[in-house]
């Protein structure tokens, strides 16, 4: 039996400082961050209502207490103003940027540490490989304890240390992988399984599958965190997927590459999808920010995944078809 919805589903700290100690507003900002949850006003702060966020609100309550200051803590359901998907998309917001940061140091590390593919790891790089996949995977791991909702991003961080992590297996054929093309025929009529919540990677990868690659495909959406597939079934642009972020390739990409798909058009829509997914402008193609928007126009109208890849699917679709004219 499915555990139920809580009727208050949020927990809200709301707290006032005293002047001094100077160091404690900085300190308290700092533990509040670390737990992962966000602002809805001055001095109140909101995390979803669990057993593990009250622990963490009662310790800092604590602290701030014994340091001269008020704090209350309370249960609360949103029921006019400020709105609980508003809330949800704070969460979102602020999970997606630190996984956006994150990627970020580990493409400069990756840059100024990876030697050119063929050439072999010196002691000293491997060393510094090392200790950096270790560093960002615990960062990653920090993140993603606070990632309530499956924020964007993580698999984009996932794929750039995996790329790390197979740089350090010196008898491994590197390139195997990605040079491996699968057979559309081995898939057909498979469930494809990704999180809940789908924006642009993973609708472009759900028209993409519907497409070209297995017309009869049937998705099904489920959390981030602690799903076991069936054997049956085929996962993507999730942790530890079939097909997820590859490297710096976005999970559309990783398709049209696993699956040989060689199509100029589908080529323009990639680098469309990357730059978006991303938030790099490595193609900086002119239609990238309107096809931006229109995502973030069917996410937001669109609570349920089935509808946002339906409406996802007409627009992918005039887009392939504009891309065709033109011979992109």
């Amino acid at each position: 039996m499915a555990a139920e919805t809580p009727p208050n589903p949020w927990i809200v700290l709301i707290h006032q400082l005293p002047p001094k100690p100077p160091y404690l507003r900085v300190k308290v900002w700092r533990r509040l961050q670390a737990v992962g949850s966000v602002p809805i006003k001055n001095s109140v702060y909101v995390l979803p209502n669990t057993e593990s966020a009250r622990e963490d609100f009662e310790w800092i309550l604590r602290e701030i207490q014994q340091e001269g200051g008020e704090a209350s803590l309370c249960e609360a359901r949103l029921v006019d103003g400020l709105t609980d998907d508003e809330v949800r998309r704070s969460f979102l917001t602020a999970r997606e940027n630190d996984y956006r940061e994150l990627g970020v140091e580990v493409r400069a590390f990756a840059r100024d540490t990876l030697p050119r593919r063929g050439a072999g790891l010196t002691p000293e790089r491997r060393a510094q490989l090392e200790g950096g996949v270790g560093r960002f995977g615990k960062r990653l791991g920090e993140i993603g304890a606070i990632d309530f909702f499956g924020a964007p991003g993580r698999e984009a961080v996932e794929g750039l240390l995996h790329d790390m992590e197979q740089r350090l297996a010196p008898d491994r054929d590197l390139g195997a992988a990605a040079k491996a093309s699968r057979r559309r025929e081995d898939v057909q009529g498979r469930v494809w399984v990704t999180r809940s919540g789908v924006h642009v990677d993973r609708m472009a990868c759900a028209w993409l599958i519907r497409r070209f690659v297995d017309p009869g495909a049937t998705f099904k959406f489920v959390p981030s965190r602690g799903y076991e597939p069936a054997s049956a079934e085929l996962r993507f642009d999730m942790f530890d997927a079939e097909f997820t972020h590859r490297g710096d390739l976005c999970t559309f990409e990783v398709l049209l590459q696993d699956f040989d798909v060689r199509d100029a058009a589908l080529g323009a829509i990639a680098e469309i999808v990357h730059d978006i997914d991303l938030k790099e402008t490595k193609f900086a193609r002119p239609e990238t920010a309107g096809v931006d928007h229109l995502v973030a126009g069917i996410a937001w109208s669109n609570a349920e995944d089935d509808d946002r890849i339906t409406q996802a699917t007409a627009v992918l679709d005039a887009l392939y078809a504009y891309f065709r004219k033109r011979k992109s």
